[in-house]
């Protein structure tokens, strides 16, 4: 069986999503599965410097990276275009029994899906939540034409949709898609926990170690309700804690949120981290005592994931798709998006960290025990083997 995933980008700045797609791909080899990956070297308002053209390994899995057309103007920046790419599927998509498609209106992923319907090879796309209600407000009259005249066929003619929740399946249920889906969440990779990462955390922080701490980790995005959470933390006044605000975006919103955090009285109780990753990012997540995402709208939760996988307690609001996770299995918090809300969720938090530490432990127990990458590994086989085998029966009648 030989899998092709195509996605316009699996920088790390990219968020949760585009690293999804490298941890799959390892686990599907591990169950010696013939998968790579094709991409651009995007890699947000740079480029990523790695080797074009050829198949090299990339974090320990094949990849095919081709140049991103990169001009001035943003907006087709982030489309992605690839002339060297679009070649390279031309030539090569039909070498393969499916193709997993990652994102839609971009480049990349609508080149993709368009010439394996010329060519008569099968696949499935993952929309990574642009279907989802909030997604398709933004910018929306540019995506209602794209939806309408390339992208909604690019779909219908898909042999499945893949969802990773049922809230982001049930949005795009709206569109009437002709197109069958199928619902498979992201797994985590569990990392190794450190027993004294909590006073590790204060000392690298310079905090004293009782000091409880706050942490938002993601991508710094209007998306992300930063604007209810900072004024949220700004009503704990009589509170201590620090905020660890982890994460990047452009500068236009970093400087809104930094502007934010003063105006809200809490920039000389916040440490900013910038992006994390590796050591650090373990560090932060297992030392800290809270996981805040407010976002409007997550068609999973990637971030809020790993906290989980950690025991770091969470707390979310209704438009993450794995909130309903967290109430049904009593793993950390979910509150309204609304400033009070959030305001008083978090106070419960801070009166109460042992109740709040017993469902991070729980929420532990639960996520080794359901999303791990070899699990759903597991799963994506089962659905891959199904769709090349009616492929086959169908083309041999």
């Amino acid at each position: 069986m030989k899998i092709l995933h195509i996605i316009p980008s699996i920088a790390s700045v990219r968020g949760g999503p585009s690293q999804a797609v490298i941890e799959v791909v390892k686990a599907l080899r591990d169950e010696n599965i013939e998968a790579e990956i094709v991409t651009t070297n995007d890699n947000g308002n740079d480029l990523l410097d790695v080797p074009l053209g050829r198949r090299i390994e990339y974090n320990q899995v094949p990849v095919n990276f081709f140049k991103r057309f990169s001009p001035k103007v943003g907006s087709i920046r982030e489309f992605a275009f690839s002339r060297e790419l679009t070649i390279w599927l031309w030539q090569n998509v039909s070498k393969y029994d499916l193709l997993h498609v990652h994102a839609i209106f971009s480049y990349p992923s609508t080149v993709a899906m368009a010439i394996a319907r010329f060519q008569g090879v099968p696949y499935i796309v993952r929309p990574l939540g642009q279907l989802c209600e909030w997604s398709l407000q933004q910018s929306s009259r540019k995506k209602q034409i794209y939806l309408q005249l390339i992208e909604k066929a690019n779909l219908n003619y898909s042999k499945s949709i893949h969802f990773t929740s049922k809230q982001e399946q049930q949005e795009a249920s709206q569109l009437n898609l002709s197109s069958p889906s199928f619902i498979l969440p992201h797994g985590v990779d569990i990392p190794n926990i450190n027993p004294n990462a909590r006073q590790h955390l204060r000392q690298y922080l310079n905090l004293p170690n009782d000091e409880p701490i706050i942490l938002f980790l993601s991508r710094l995005h209007h998306k992300k309700g930063l604007e209810y959470l900072i004024p949220a933390l700004g009503k704990l006044s009589d509170y201590r804690f620090t905020f660890v605000l982890a994460g990047s975006g452009s500068q236009e919103y970093e400087s809104e949120i930094k502007s934010l955090l003063v105006s809200n009285g809490i920039k000389n109780r916040t440490h900013i981290a910038g992006f994390v990753k590796g050591e650090i990012k373990d560090l932060i997540m297992q030392g800290s005592d809270l996981f805040a995402l407010t976002s409007y709208s997550e068609n999973f939760g990637v971030a809020a994931l790993e906290a989980l996988a950690v025991g770091l307690p969470v707390l979310l609001t209704p438009g993450i798709a794995l909130a309903d996770l967290v109430v049904q299995q009593h793993l950390g918090y979910v509150t309204e998006l609304q400033v009070t809300a959030i305001a008083a969720a978090i106070q419960q938090v801070l009166d109460c960290p042992e109740e709040a530490q017993k469902r991070g432990d729980r929420a532990r127990k639960f996520i080794l025990e359901n999303y791990t990458w070899d699990r759903i590994a597991s799963k994506q086989i089962s659905v891959y083997t199904e769709i090349i085998e009616s492929q086959t029966v169908s083309t041999t009648r």
